[in-house]
């Protein structure tokens, strides 16, 4: 069981260029993520995409590649058509208008067009292939940090199931005591209304078995035990949960719901909501799951 959020950071180096990473996750219903990297790296962004993607399921999950290095020298280029241009106006100037002078550097002073800065481009495919390992290391400390995380929310769940477990096996023995109260119940209601006078054992019986029907919660009893025995199964499941369990959940809350409104008891109802409230921090713990 992994926990959706976590932590993983790996660094090194490419000669004079550090270079780290570092993984984020947070809970999100499904997989959103973001990578922030330096522009140099920006054709390499899908590739690890993949890569993250084939590590994590679901949730929330920054990427940061960050990268320290020393200024990039910058070189002048020399325009050489332009200043040809230059030059044969001027001469043509000369010509026209008998000019004196001659043609030096003065010219091409102001004139920015003909000398341009260019920024050396580095050679970035070592670092690529460096940012890959890393970024494998960094997903594999963060997963580290979120089956430590699982491990803790694992052993929280069990038990909560374990105590929704004792729930079921107190409503057992709580349904079961559910119709002779019932017939307690009628008799003396009955007992009201005739004031006293004879009541038929037929009828009673006959009544209390209409009630004993419609307060029999034995199907509901059945599936509740075999959805806790479906949620134990995938706790000890090696593959991400999440949604099957909280599919199973749901059905765990509708056979509670029918069993209290059924059985129409206030020890059933007791119990009921004391399975209700493990169930919703159940429901709330597979929250943090992936």
């Amino acid at each position: 069981m992994r926990s959706m959020t976590g932590y993983g950071a790996a660094s090194g180096h490419v000669g004079q260029c550090r270079l780290s990473v570092e993984v984020r996750s947070v809970n999100q219903r499904f997989l959103d993520l973001k990578i922030n990297a330096p522009r140099e790296y920006g054709a390499h962004e899908s590739q690890w995409r993949r890569t993250v993607s084939g590590e994590i399921e679901r949730g929330r999950v920054e990427v940061y590649i960050g990268r320290v290095a020393p200024p990039r020298g910058a070189g002048v280029a020399l325009q050489k058509e332009v200043a040809a241009g230059y030059v044969k106006a001027w001469k043509q100037l000369q010509r026209e208008f008998g000019l004196a002078g001659k043609i030096d550097l003065a010219l091409f002073a102001a004139r920015s067009e003909v000398f341009a800065s260019v920024e050396s481009i580095a050679d970035v495919a070592a670092e690529v292939l460096e940012v890959g390992r890393l970024l494998e290391k960094a997903l594999a400390a963060h997963a580290r940090e979120r089956e430590r995380e699982g491990a803790f929310l694992k052993r929280d769940m069990q038990a909560r199931l374990k105590r929704l477990r004792a729930v079921a096996k107190s409503l057992r023995v709580a349904a079961a005591a559910v119709v002779p109260r019932l017939q307690a119940r009628l008799q003396k209601r009955l007992g009201e209304l005739l004031g006293g006078a004879t009541i038929d054992p037929a009828r009673v019986a006959q009544e209390t078995a209409v009630l004993a029907d419609r307060s029999d919660v034995t199907e509901e009893l059945v599936r509740l035990d075999s959805h806790l025995g479906a949620l134990e199964g995938l706790l000890r499941s090696t593959e991400p949960l999440a949604k099957r369990v909280e599919f199973v959940l749901q059905e765990v809350n509708r056979e509670l719901n029918t069993i209290g409104s059924k059985a129409s008891d206030l020890d059933v109802t007791n119990l009921v909501v004391d399975g209700k409230a493990e169930l919703e921090k159940l429901r709330e713990q597979i929250q943090n799951v992936e």
